[in-house]
């Protein structure tokens, strides 16, 4: 594998293809403006991006998901995201002239990674529209995709010709985690965002922990939040807001959101735990978050998505007493990201209590 330090964002690998064709750094030039000028909705992005790639500038502006907070327009070093793409290749050991599904938009950093991964790593690259059926259309195997979850679910039937999957963005539901293990293919949960340049750490299907790649440190603050230092792709310390327990040096496992954190009569509830308890017991979206209370301070409410029905008390048996919602509120539809992460800020706001 190339070193970071031999390779530049405007190298295109000799064995890079797209959807079937050998392309160097002109001819994506060329397409890239094909794409803007003449191409379907879904192309004229990554014809922007492209162009964007290509020029003489030392970084892409891009946008911060808005999961726990307003969307961002933030800076990401070229560089760096090469960086990510060597660091991909040789954490999942992908090789030149591999096979690859690229389904993702290209307008967020996850998308523009499989393409950057192609450049660089020498990939033969199908690019297809992003739908919820990213396999419909597609023959063959391929040796490497990246997908939602949702993708994914829709996907099940066919993902035996995927050899290794990773899958981010989202949670992943139980019922799709049970669905996932079943398969005779590897597939990996990935954790990361915009501010670390796509994924920094993975775990394997049915582990508890994540694996962060090399050259990067992870640490717990006193918040119990990660703190993560990786100077090949961002230049300070980044503090996050996801609690973990620190299992060693490389290995963490993922708890919750400390901003999510409901402190109901001065028990500390995590809504992410509690949710995990009731994975299979109810059939529909749901999630469970603090509501203002005059005596608790915040009660637990839960909020699922769809037309009301019953949900019986038993259900409610595995959580612990103070873990058990005061109230039930039913919501026609979520709010959420391009990725199909809930938004429970702005769903709640958008629910009269």
């Amino acid at each position: 594998m190339e070193t970071q330090s031999t390779v530049h964002h405007k190298n295109v690998h000799n064995k890079f293809k797209l959807n079937g064709f050998h392309l160097d750094r002109e001819d994506l030039c060329r397409v890239a403006y094909s794409f803007i000028k003449e191409g379907e909705a879904f192309e004229k992005p990554v014809g922007e991006f492209l162009i964007d790639w290509f020029d003489d500038k030392p970084y892409l502006e891009m946008t911060t998901s808005g999961t726990t907070g307003d969307p961002k327009v933030i800076k990401i070093s070229k560089q760096s995201m090469v960086n990510s793409a060597l660091a991909t290749g040789d954490f999942f050991e992908i090789k030149p002239g591999d096979r690859a599904l690229a389904c993702l938009p290209v307008k967020y950093v996850a998308g523009k990674m499989m393409f950057i991964r192609a450049f660089i790593l020498g990939l033969d690259m199908d690019f297809v529209a992003p739908s919820s059926h990213p396999l419909k259309g597609t023959e063959g195997v391929y040796d490497f995709a990246a997908m939602v979850p949702m993708q994914a679910q829709y996907s099940l039937e066919e993902l035996n010709r995927v050899k290794k999957l990773i899958v981010g963005g989202a949670k992943i539901t139980k019922p799709l985690l049970d669905a996932l293990k079943a398969l005779p293919i590897e597939v990996f949960e990935t954790y990361g965002m915009t501010e670390t340049v796509s994924h920094i750490a993975a775990r394997k299907i049915g582990e508890e922990s994540f694996t962060v790649f090399p050259n990067i440190k992870i640490a717990q603050n006193d918040l119990q939040c990660l703190e993560v230092e990786a100077p090949h792709l961002i230049e300070e310390k980044l503090i996050t807001n996801d609690l973990i327990e620190l299992v060693d040096e490389n290995h963490f496992k993922w708890l919750g959101r400390v901003d999510n954190i409901i402190n109901s009569g001065g028990i500390k509830l995590i809504p992410e735990q509690i949710e995990e308890k009731l994975a299979t017991k109810i059939p529909r979206r749901y999630f469970v978050a603090g509501q203002p209370d005059p005596i608790l301070g915040e009660k637990l409410v839960m909020m699922v998505e769809g037309e009301p029905f019953t949900i019986e008390n038993e259900i409610f048996e595995c959580l612990d007493k103070y873990e058990k919602p005061k109230e039930i509120h039913f919501v026609k539809h979520f709010e959420e990201t391009a990725t199909g992460k809930i938004m429970r800020k702005d769903t709640l706001q958008k629910f009269a209590f």
